[in-house]
């Protein structure tokens, strides 16, 4: 009877975690296939790609009281992959203008006005960056505090 008594003490439970074992044999039993899961619309995939915010702008210069009209008022940066697109003229307004649409939100760009093809301050610019690269450096602005290109931070309204 103690030999009953001492094996009830030697039988080996399964631990509370980790693989089942088989008492008889102590191999490890594979634990039971866990069901699949219930298959959701849109999960476990990649959400679909979302375009980009876009945005537009339009680019405006007045030439200031007294100024000789310019023949030729352009704008080239990194929205134009520095290819140089004119403003149009409107005398009613006395003012060149441009639409640019398809501007990323959240960027920023640097650019530049070109007023008969030299560099001109935009007063509506978002400030001035030093510029980098042969691009900005080509059209750079000199500035008291050294060469710089504008700047426009494209946001959306």
């Amino acid at each position: 009877m103690v030999q009953n008594f001492g094996n009830a003490f030697l039988k080996k439970h399964p631990p509370a975690t980790g693989p089942a074992v088989n008492h008889a044999s102590s191999a490890p039993v594979a634990p039971a296939p866990k069901p699949a899961p219930a298959h959701r619309p849109g999960h476990g995939h990649k959400p679909a790609a979302h375009p980009p915010q876009m945005y537009t702008r339009i680019f405006r210069w007045h030439a200031a009281k007294g100024q000789t009209p310019p023949a030729v008022v352009e704008i080239v940066g990194g929205f134009t992959h520095w290819q140089k697109v004119p403003l149009a003229y409107d005398p009613a307004q006395d003012a060149w203008h441009v639409t640019l649409h398809n501007l990323h939100c959240g960027r920023m760009y640097h650019y530049m006005l070109l007023v008969d093809g030299q560099p001109a301050r935009d007063k509506l610019c978002d400030g001035l960056a030093v510029p980098h690269g042969p691009h900005e450096e080509q059209y750079q602005l000199l500035t008291e505090r050294g060469p710089r290109v504008l700047m426009l931070f494209a946001q959306s309204k």
